[in-house]
């Protein structure tokens, strides 16, 4: 029986560490559409990051694609929510949200991402929450808090709600939702192409909006810079980090995948430090503790 145990732990830990780079990647996705938020709207942004990551996965997953269509299009209900949630809307509302609003609010709003997977998890699934994930759970969201407060609660005190608030809580509500409906993937599709499917729909969910504000005279961005920042987008925190998210999703459930978005407060100061000159101070040190300690906390089995 412990040998078991272990050999499943063992097994396990691949899942962790995907959804830890997935979590690094998202990170960099914040930092680099803070940093181009001047040269391209959010709908045109996160048009153009799915458009390409969708010609970056048509290739690995054709195969797949064709050998499961009849049971997608079977599906295709669920394939649109899951384009409309995780795809379309949330990412370019946490774009908007970050015209509008602070980078501490927003990653605090964030952190609230595992709670709520859990909350819909339940509400959908009444699926039960163990001890060892809600205690896991509390310590990093404790130490995602510390990291975004800079270790001093009186921060909370300065916050104020705006508009980017508003938009990042509901961003936050449909990625619950994304992430739960993605636990209803048939099991004969692989989810690299479910979440292949999930990238068209949500492409063509975009598309009227985008459309429009080619019309309207929305010029697409026209640096290289830009566009480098687009590319990275698209292959990395979306082909990649996407189709790793839908895999620790669906090996080890919404629950325990969820509390790793904790890391991505952790992540964001590393990144700070990297490449903005930051230094690093004790509410740094503290903070990655916490998360560090929930996440291993919520994950084990």
């Amino acid at each position: 029986m412990q040998t078991a145990a272990r050999s499943a732990g063992l097994a396990t830990w691949p899942v962790y560490a995907a959804l830890a780079l997935t979590a690094l990647l998202w990170s960099s996705n914040f930092v680099i559409g803070r940093a181009v938020r001047g040269d391209m709207t959010p709908v045109t942004l996160n048009f153009l990051r799915w458009a390409i990551a969708l010609a970056v996965l048509l290739p690995f997953t054709a195969r797949d694609l064709r050998a499961q269509r009849a049971t997608l299009l079977r599906h295709w209900k669920l394939l649109a929510l899951l384009g409309l949630t995780g795809i379309a809307a949330f990412q370019t509302l946490c774009y908007l949200a970050l015209t509008t609003t602070t980078a501490l609010n927003t990653i605090l709003l964030l952190s609230l991402a595992p709670l709520a997977i859990v909350l819909v998890s339940w509400f959908a699934h009444r699926e039960r929450v163990t001890r060892r994930q809600g205690a896991g759970l509390a310590i990093s969201l404790a130490g995602a808090a510390v990291l975004v407060t800079h270790g001093d609660p009186a921060t909370l005190a300065a916050l104020h709600v705006a508009a980017g608030d508003l938009w990042m809580l509901v961003a936050v509500a449909l990625w619950a939702i994304y992430s739960v409906l993605v636990r209803r993937r048939p099991p004969e599709v692989p989810p690299l192409a479910l979440h292949t499917c999930s990238v068209a729909t949500g492409t063509l969910w975009m598309l009227p909006a985008f459309a429009w504000q080619v019309a309207d005279g929305v010029a697409l961005p026209t640096g290289a810079g830009a566009w480098a920042a687009v590319a990275f987008i698209a292959v990395f925190s979306s082909a990649i980090a996407h189709a790793l998210w839908v895999w620790g999703v669906a090996t080890i459930g919404p629950n325990r995948a969820g509390v790793f978005i904790h890391l991505m407060p952790l992540f964001g100061a590393v990144l700070a430090v990297a490449f903005l000159g930051e230094v690093v101070v004790p509410f740094h040190v503290a903070g990655a503790a916490l998360v560090l300690s929930g996440v291993f906390l919520a994950g084990r089995q």
